[in-house]
This record gives C-alpha cells, sequence and structure tokens, in this order.
C-alpha cells in the first residue's frame, strides 16, 4: 500500500490556511459543545469538576474526543467523551489522576469506549505511582451495549483491586452510583457522598418490580444511609462542592503510592490546640464518661484532625492528622460512646482503617481506653470473634510504624487488639493512672475471692480492699513497665514529645522536604 500521498495530503491540510482554520474551529467548536451539556439541577460539567479538584490550570484531559461505538440495539447516540472525562492534573502540588462521570451523556452509563478510557488512566496512575480519584454520577452498565458494558465494568473493577496494592484511590458520589457502577466505589480506599447522592445496585424501579417494596431513593441508597449505617460510604459532605474539598483535604495526609515519602509540612508545626491541658482532660476514675477528642487535640499538631466514619461505631475513633508535620493515623477508644467499647462495628471499622496505614506506610497512633469487646449473644451471632481477629490481623501486618498509649484501661483481649506489644507496637507507653489486666479488679475481686467475700462481714469494705491490692499487684502500668511490656511510665503532657521522638527515628526515612499548600 502506498503510504506517501497520504502523509503529504496530511502535511497539505495543515499548511493549507483555510484547512487549519476550520479545523480549529472544529475543535473548538466540539470542546464547547462537551462543556456546554449540563444535567439539570448539576451545578457544573464532568470536566469543571476534575478542573475544581485539581490545582487551578493543571487538569489535563485524555482522549476528549473518543466516542462510542453505534449501538446495535436502540440507540445510534454517540458525542464527544462517551460519558466520562478523564486525565490528570496537580492536587496541592502533586500529580493526581482523575476520572468524571458526565450524566449528560446517556446518563454517565458505563460503555465499552466509557470503560478503555477509565481502564487507560486507571493503568496510568499504576504505572506512574499516582492517587486517582473517581467522581461518579453514573446509572450503571449502558443497557444497550449488553455484555460489552459488564465486560467494561468488570475491567474497570479489576483494575481497582490492582490499584490497592500500588496506590491511594479515593471515590466521590456526586449522583446516582447504581448497579453495576457501585462496585467500583466499594473496592477504592475511601468513599465520599454528597447529600443527594446515592448508591445502590438495584434502584427504586427495580425492587418494586421484584419484590413489590415502595422505596424511596434517599432511604434505599442515600448518603445519611450509608454513612450512619450500612458504613458503605466514610464521609458525607453538604454539596459536591465540599466533596470535592474533602477529597483534597484527605489526599493531603496520603503518600503517591505504596513505598513512597511521606507528605511532610516543613517549617515549625503549629502546637496542639490543648497542650498543656491533658493532665486535666481523662478523669480519674475508670467509670467516668469522657471526650477522647480532648486527648487528640492536646497530642496532635493545631490543624484539621480529619475524621473518617465519625458517625459509623462511634465507640472507636479512626482519623488522620499531623504530628511534628508527619501525617499520622489515629486510632482511638472513645469513652463518651459505649464506653469505649469494641464490637463487630468498632472492630470492622478500625481493621479498615489500620489496613489502609499500614499498606501505606501512615505511621499509627493508637490511644487505648477500652473495657473490653461487648458480651452477649447479639454480638456472639454477628460474629464477633471474626471481626475482633480482622483488626489483631491488620496491626500485625501493618507496614508502618507503630505507637501505643494506654491513657486509661486496657482490659481482656480489647487490649490485645488495639495496637499491643504483642501485635508488633514499635513504642508502648502509659499514663500513671492506666490499668491493663485481664478484666477490671473489681470483676477480678468478684471471681478471685467470691467464697472470702460471701463470708465477709463487710462486703463492700472487704471487696473495696481487696481491689485496690489487685489495681496494684496486677493491673498498675508500672507492673507493664517492670515486665517490659510497656516502654515507659509518662506523664500526659509529655505524650506528645514521646511521640514526636518515636516519629523522628522511624518515619524519618519516608519524609519529604516538599511543603504542602
Amino acid at each position: 500500500m502506498e503510504v506517501l500521498p497520504a502523509r503529504e495530503e496530511s502535511v497539505q491540510h495543515l499548511d493549507d490556511p483555510a484547512r487549519a482554520d476550520g479545523a480549529r474551529d472544529e475543535l473548538i467548536g466540539r470542546r464547547e459543545a462537551a462543556g456546554s451539556a449540563l444535567r439539570p439541577a448539576r451545578a457544573m460539567t464532568a470536566r469543571a469538576r476534575a478542573e475544581m479538584l485539581c490545582d487551578d490550570g493543571s487538569f489535563t484531559e485524555l482522549e476528549p474526543m473518543r466516542r462510542g461505538r453505534p449501538s446495535r440495539y436502540g440507540t445510534s447516540k454517540s458525542r464527544d467523551g462517551d460519558g466520562v472525562v478523564v486525565g490528570w492534573g496537580k492536587v496541592r502540588g502533586r500529580p493526581t489522576a482523575v476520572v468524571s462521570h458526565d450524566f449528560s451523556f446517556a446518563g454517565g452509563s458505563i460503555g465499552a469506549s466509557f470503560a478503555a478510557k477509565v481502564n487507560r488512566i486507571q493503568q496510568l496512575s499504576i504505572d506512574q505511582r499516582m492517587p486517582i480519584v473517581f467522581l461518579n454520577d453514573s446509572g450503571g452498565a449502558r443497557i444497550h451495549e449488553g455484555i460489552e458494558a459488564l465486560h467494561g465494568c468488570g475491567e474497570i473493577m479489576a483494575l481497582n483491586v490492582r490499584a490497592q496494592k500500588v496506590v491511594p484511590q479515593i471515590s466521590v458520589i456526586l449522583g446516582p452510583c447504581a448497579g453495576a457502577a457501585a462496585y467500583s466505589p466499594a473496592l477504592t480506599d475511601w468513599t465520599i457522598i454528597a447529600r443527594g447522592g446515592q448508591m445502590f445496585l438495584t434502584g427504586p424501579e427495580v425492587v418494586r418490580a421484584a419484590t413489590g417494596e415502595q422505596v424511596d431513593p434517599e432511604e434505599l441508597g442515600g448518603s445519611r444511609l450509608h454513612t450512619t449505617e450500612s458504613g458503605v460510604a466514610h464521609l458525607e459532605a453538604p454539596n459536591e462542592d465540599a466533596a470535592l474539598v474533602l477529597a483534597r483535604q484527605l489526599l493531603a495526609f496520603f503518600p503517591q503510592s505504596v513505598g513512597s515519602s511521606l507528605p511532610v509540612r516543613v517549617g515549625a508545626p503549629p502546637l496542639p490546640a490543648r497542650a498543656g491541658k491533658l493532665p486535666d482532660v481523662v478523669p480519674s476514675s475508670a467509670r467516668a464518661v469522657f471526650d477522647m477528642r480532648g486527648v487528640i487535640a492536646g497530642i496532635v499538631d493545631a490543624s484539621l484532625f480529619f475524621e473518617i466514619m465519625p458517625a459509623i461505631a462511634p465507640s472507636l475513633i479512626t482519623g488522620l492528622a499531623r504530628l511534628d508535620g508527619i501525617p499520622v493515623g489515629v486510632v482511638a477508644s472513645q469513652p463518651a460512646r459505649k464506653a469505649g467499647i469494641l464490637d463487630t462495628g468498632s472492630a470492622t471499622k478500625g481493621a479498615r482503617f489500620v489496613s489502609f496505614c499500614g499498606r501505606f506506610g501512615i505511621p499509627i497512633v493508637t490511644l487505648v481506653d477500652v473495657p473490653g469487646f461487648l458480651p452477649g449473644s447479639g454480638e456472639e451471632r454477628k460474629g464477633v470473634i471474626t471481626h475482633g481477629a480482622s483488626l489483631v490481623a491488620a496491626y500485625v501486618e501493618a507496614e508502618a510504624p507503630k505507637f501505643t498509649v494506654i491513657v486509661r484501661k486496657a482490659y481482656g483481649g480489647a487490649y490485645i487488639a488495639l495496637g499491643s506489644r504483642a501485635l508488633g507496637a514499635d513504642f508502648t507507653w502509659a499514663w500513671p493512672n492506666a490499668e491493663v489486666a485481664v478484666m477490671g479488679p473489681e470483676a477480678a475481686v468478684g471471681l478471685l475471692h467470691r467464697r472470702e467475700l460471701a463470708g465477709a462481714e463487710d462486703e463492700r469494705d472487704l471487696r473495696a480492699r481487696l481491689a485496690a491490692e489487685y489495681r496494684a499487684d496486677v493491673t498498675s502500668p508500672f507492673v507493664a513497665a517492670e515486665l517490659g511490656l510497656v516502654d515507659e511510665v509518662i506523664l500526659p503532657e509529655e505524650t506528645r514529645e514521646r511521640l514526636a521522638r518515636g516519629l523522628r527515628i522511624l518515619a524519618a526515612s519516608r519524609e519529604t522536604t516538599t511543603s504542602l499548600h
């Protein structure tokens, strides 16, 4: 086949001013057409969302003119982009891949060409070791494309799984996320959902046809459901602008990929919001209620404490912060909710968070004030043993610096599960009033001295005396320190400096001098 004339013809087109102007006009026209299509009640196009997520002027779109093949069934519609905008930009100065669904074309449904574009940017994200953010607004697989659409959805999911071992992945739900499209966010690390966003495998119409159940879309898969009950989404935003801001804030704590350096803020870190007040935060009584967020505020840098899944299993706090400028993951008992007890929900929540931090080398700070695992037949039916074991496994497998501070009490299997020395904690400290034992002194005395108590003239007095002896001989943190299971008993106000020293030793090799903005 002769190829030279074709090459010459193409060169002539470029050299011909009339032809060049026509091509330029066509390009501008197609870009304007793609950018002007808006879904009703949507403030931004798919591309505008991607641009808002990224630093100003940094987003570069990939394959903006790619179209799907004409359908053999029911429609021949096509448009530049095929319902999705993909590309890369910078978020706080760091390269980030972006996928943004375009609901204005075919309801953002996933077809073969749509999936091929997403696959390409996913692979680029993996190859170039940069995080990827999915801005979801899709009705699911494109029905008229049949198995090709399903195959495309499967390819996106497969790359989600492969990416889990390499780069951080965030999903932001800005509209419907239905059917096969809903599996991809569940395979990413964290999901942010804006109010009005919805996630479900089967929509209200299908549910009604299959079961007869009449259900409202919000009740079936709204933001409140998924951030307070199901746990499918981890953060709720009041609107899509706020959701994109949350995604930017979240990315600021993560390294670019597994094994890369942590994004450390340079310069003197701001002092904790409650510096010097820690001795007054925690009551001396093991039964008194307090908010562990006060302890967190007295330890981490005076910047945003980014709590993740705040409304799910609230007896355990999980979130991201900085300590001496270094990103850390915080896992903390919350005595203000269910006395800080562990149960199936909090164990699962903690395991997911610890696993993520461990995978990406984010140091884990665990603050312990736990009375044990929640007893009862209900928890046993939910499989509390398995869920508790998943938390244990997450700590053991976490390849990140691990620091544990026993703030007040640490009883039974819950002591083990929350970052104990046995699970690989690099450094452990305890405050002077902490208690570490199989169970609390009062309960232990009731079992160990049952007969003696039954025959006592003053049972209350004897129980109090025996409990005091047990506390001094068994539960005291000084006993744990003498056994080498706690590195040191420290004053509350010394906690931040001990943690900072440990971070400087164990996290120094991951530091970067690039300042985030």
